[in-house]
């Protein structure tokens, strides 16, 4: 498998022909549905179970993700090691991959901001979706204890990320006028139980 692609609703990967230097390393990214799905297919045991192929799909994301952590923390200066690698760490590769998304982000000086349909384009950033990143530190923090890690020292569930996480969820939701939060289920109507009928009294015997 190549260690060089990584794959979060749009494919993030670290190229190895670039100099291997955290500000200049470069990420490549191709945003193409219908190719994760044969990267899928091709590498996952044929099964007429969708839901295998669904955790097949996930597994290897998963493990393309964690190759991808693990080549940033190599190209970092001065190089880091799993172990030493905390939550501000994590936030510095999730602000790193910021420049290469492609969800725009308006700011409060955007006529747009938060216009969920913009008429028109506009000068302001592009960054990564908060359901990406969200979705990429839950299969890192799960690869990260997949690969020995005690759960207590998860630098991926550290306080600081949740709190990123749910910062650029409430700021990109406000800016793009969208709601990020879950639609609860509604539940199906119950049928009203049919009362028992009284049963009849019998008349008194009489002597």
């Amino acid at each position: 498998m190549d260690s060089s692609s990584i794959h979060h609703h749009e494919f993030i990967g670290i190229s190895n022909n670039t100099p291997s230097c955290t500000p200049t390393a470069t990420l490549t990214i191709t945003t193409s549905s219908g190719a994760a799905g044969a990267v899928a297919s091709a590498t996952s045991s044929p099964s007429p179970s969708s839901s295998t192929t669904t955790l097949s799909r996930y597994e290897n994301q998963k493990r393309r993700d964690w190759n991808t952590f693990g080549q940033y923390l190599r190209n970092h200066r001065p190089p880091l090691s799993l172990e030493r690698c905390s939550g501000a760490h994590v936030l510095e590769f999730l602000r790193y991959l910021d420049q290469f998304g492609k969800t725009k982000v308006h700011t409060q000086l955007c006529p747009f901001f938060g216009h969920p349909n913009p008429p028109a384009p506009c000068p302001c950033p592009l960054r990564q979706a908060w359901g990406s990143l969200d979705a990429l530190i839950g299969r890192l923090r799960a690869a990260f204890e997949e690969h020995g890690g005690k759960p207590e020292a998860n630098p991926f569930g550290a306080r600081a990320v949740r709190l990123y996480l749910r910062e650029v969820r409430d700021s990109q939701a406000k800016a793009r006028g969208i709601s990020y939060e879950k639609k609860k289920r509604k539940r199906p109507p119950q049928q009203p139980q049919p009362q028992p009928q009284p049963q009849p009294t019998p008349p008194n015997a009489t002597a």
